[in-house]
């Protein structure tokens, strides 16, 4: 069994978010221990995104950093944990909190919505969304 990093490129449609978890350098925080749960937001998904903001992430690695570690609560959280959570927040390792929804799939602060759940790995979970969520601002 793979690591979540290895895990998610050997997936395919996770390129821009490992590139830009290299680019923030997590690489060796998800391929650490864990256990970690990752949100993981698909190509589609910061296909999204309104132009030039992903460029414009890169090139701040703080923001990005708080946007990556938005997706990944600490612990391994699977499907029916999540479905257990609802109404609930998780607080993630970016330090904020996450709200869950299971009223019709389910639903991360009401904007991204869980398609594939339950990506088992060697150090955690991934759970796969179609919506970054961003960060509430400091």
């Amino acid at each position: 069994m793979h690591d979540i990093i290895d895990t998610a490129v050997a997936a395919g449609n996770f390129k821009t978010l490992a590139s830009a978890i290299t680019a923030a350098g997590l690489g060796d925080t998800l391929k650490g221990a864990g256990p970690f749960t990752v949100f993981a937001p698909t190509d589609a998904a910061f296909a999204k995104l309104p132009a030039g903001q992903l460029d414009a992430l890169i090139k701040d690695v703080p923001k990005l950093k708080s946007l990556l570690t938005y997706h990944v609560i600490t612990g391994k959280v699977l499907a029916k944990d999540v479905i257990a959570m609802d109404g609930k927040t998780a607080k993630t390792v970016n330090g904020a909190e996450l709200k869950i929804a299971t009223k019709d799939g389910v639903k991360i602060n009401d904007v991204s919505t869980v398609t594939k759940t339950d990506i088992e790995c060697s150090n955690g979970v991934i759970h796969v969304v179609d919506t970054v969520i961003m960060p509430p601002t400091k």
